[in-house]
């Protein structure tokens, strides 16, 4: 299971005895933060271009520059320790720019998944207490409303946030006047109110929040990840390090930042002065473009956004590539054949494997040098697999979940995967029942069930709490289960996942309706409950496929939800989802 490693003050027992009593000082030893390594590249590479954008382009000394005007706003709005900023933006400058000047300031940076609606995004900014929201021009009206629900809620006690809308020369300039004419201030005008020299100070102590992240919520509410500054320090040097990222790499965002603050690269980017391209909306021709005219030499994706890339028709592409182009895929297990496809074109493809809770990915199927004289399909075989923990991970292993004895290494018995080291969260906020069963027995519980070879990797079987894993979104299926019941015609509902082509998983909805409830025409009231679906919840929860049908059971009432993934599966991939 692995030893107890050094804690914050944990363990039992006295004190292990050293060769010498020499005490850390200010000159040995300090806390670690990756905030040092944007310093780092001002000095190091000040001219390289840091984060390109359309037309926008900023080099690493105008980013340290402007990550130190946006502290010292904050700051100067009593923004610091103790403080949350929520920021609500696709993947634009700004929000790389917030990995490192929110918490500049003290303060912990927020990053809103840009997919949910109004209704879930009001809670996780009353949740947070976001005293700022920095918030994209086109999804302004998505915080507008999200405030007013928070202030519904709170009545007098509502204090509203200071907003702040960021401006993107590549929109119509019709959203940024409408906040403008709300009285939200424009990014760049906060900027200029700070100082570009200022004074930014380290964390006392390591063990300080530096980002919150919510998940999607596996009952009534998205629960709230809370990350530290060493843990973000030392995950952005594994997550390159385990990926072979070289010195000014260049990487292009299809990854959304606010996904476990873009799996630390925001932070890793400038450990290694490398350069960001910003990609708004992520396309299959963009994603080649990008690789073509703008020197791609790396970027992270779930399987979904690979397989487009794959089945992309020829004006949409460059082929072949002009050189070697480094892929990192996690999110949903890629198959043998997807592996096998990109690697015909020129892609090096990393699979790892991680969650909220371990600052994105921290486990990877480390290639072996003698796996490339294998047959392309068994490469592709091993290489599905999950792997072994990130440098960074002290402790990994599968377990029967009521003992924590490990299960075997044979490829066969089942068993939950767990976690334990620095690069596993804080906790989650304000929540010490989740933080309990999460921690249970020293390790972290991912609610994985997976299997241990004998080699060791580890391969993930099935979800545990029955999530689906939508273009690399997590999804529910009991907050979409909620929302299906309520429709008038169902009777009894569970969602599954099933295959889809284009965004790898999608929601399958089986339903019993009510007596005399929907007539002969079947995919008629399958359109009007996902219709339903659509005006109550985000797009990307919605059933792509409903199946009409009495539900099966066990003794005691329970559906039996495995019997309706072997009827998902046999349904074969979803082939046309528009979401």
């Amino acid at each position: 299971m692995g030893s107890e490693g050094p804690g914050h003050g944990f363990g039992s027992g006295a004190a292990e005895r050293d060769i010498d009593d020499l005490p850390p000082n200010d000159a040995n030893y300090t806390a670690l933060t990756p905030l040092w390594f944007l310093e780092r590249a001002a000095l190091a590479q000040p001219d390289r271009a840091s984060v390109v954008h359309g037309p926008v382009r900023y080099t690493w000394a105008e980013t340290y520059r402007r990550c130190r005007r946006l502290a010292s706003a904050l700051a100067r709005r009593s923004v610091g320790h103790g403080s949350t900023v929520a920021v609500i933006a696709p993947n634009v400058p700004a929000v790389y720019e917030a990995h490192f000047g929110v918490p500049m300031s003290g303060a912990v940076v927020n990053c809103v998944n840009i997919r949910l609606n109004a209704e879930t995004i009001a809670f996780l900014l009353d949740h947070s207490v976001a005293e700022v929201v920095m918030v994209d021009q086109e999804f302004f009206t998505l915080a507008e409303e999200s405030l007013k629900i928070v202030s519904e809620k709170k009545k007098q006690n509502f204090r509203p946030p200071t907003l702040i809308v960021i401006g993107d020369p590549t929109c119509e300039p019709k959203s940024l006047q409408y906040a403008l004419g709300q009285g939200a201030i424009e990014y760049e005008e906060f900027l200029k109110t700070g100082d570009p020299e200022f004074n930014w100070k380290p964390p006392k102590d390591e063990w300080q929040s530096i980002a919150l992240g919510y998940t999607s919520g596996t009952t009534s509410s998205p629960k709230g990840v809370v990350l530290h500054h060493r843990g973000a320090y030392l995950m952005a040097l594994s997550v390159a390090m385990v990926w072979g990222m070289p010195e000014g790499a260049v990487y292009l965002w299809t990854l959304p930042m606010f996904h476990c603050n873009g799996w630390c690269y925001t932070w890793a980017l400038a450990a290694f002065c490398g350069t960001s391209i910003c990609l708004r909306q992520v396309s299959t021709k963009a994603i080649y473009t990008g690789i073509a005219k703008q020197g791609v030499t790396h970027f992270c994706a779930a399987p979904v956004v690979m397989n487009n890339l794959i089945n992309a028709p020829a004006s949409e592409t460059f082929l072949p590539l002009p050189r070697v182009v480094n892929v990192m895929v996690a999110g949903a297990a890629p198959t043998p054949s997807l592996l096998a496809a990109l690697s015909i074109r020129g892609f090096r493809v990393t699979h790892t494997y991680g969650l909220s809770e371990t600052y994105g990915p921290s486990t990877v199927c480390a290639w072996k040098p003698e796996w490339d004289d294998l047959p392309l399909e068994e490469r592709s075989r091993l290489h599905c697999r999950q792997g072994i923990r990130y440098t960074a991970l002290e402790g990994l292993d599968v377990v029967d979940p009521k003992t924590m004895v490990p299960v075997p290494a044979d490829g066969k018995s089942y068993g939950e995967i767990v976690m334990r080291g620095n690069a596993v969260m804080k906790g989650y906020l304000k929540n010490p029942k989740a933080n309990a069963e999460a921690f249970a027995h020293g390790w972290y519980h991912s609610g994985d069930l997976g299997v241990k070879h004998p080699d060791g990797y580890v391969e993930v079987k099935d979800r545990m709490k029955d999530i689906i894993i939508s273009g690399g979104e997590n999804i529910s299926t009991l907050e979409v289960e909620k929302v299906v019941y309520m429709h008038p015609a169902v009777l009894e509902a569970s969602v599954v996942a099933r295959a889809d082509e284009r965004w790898g998983e999608s929601p399958c909805a089986f339903v019993t309706l009510k007596e005399g409830a929907g007539g002969s025409d079947e995919a008629a009231l399958a359109n009007d409950i996902m219709r339903f679906c659509r005006e109550r919840m985000p797009a990307y929860w919605v059933p792509k496929s409903v199946v009409f049908g009495p539900l099966p059971k066990t003794a005691t009432g329970k559906i039996k939800k495995h019997e309706l993934r072997a009827k998902a599966k046999e349904l074969g991939p979803v082939k046309k989802s528009r979401m």
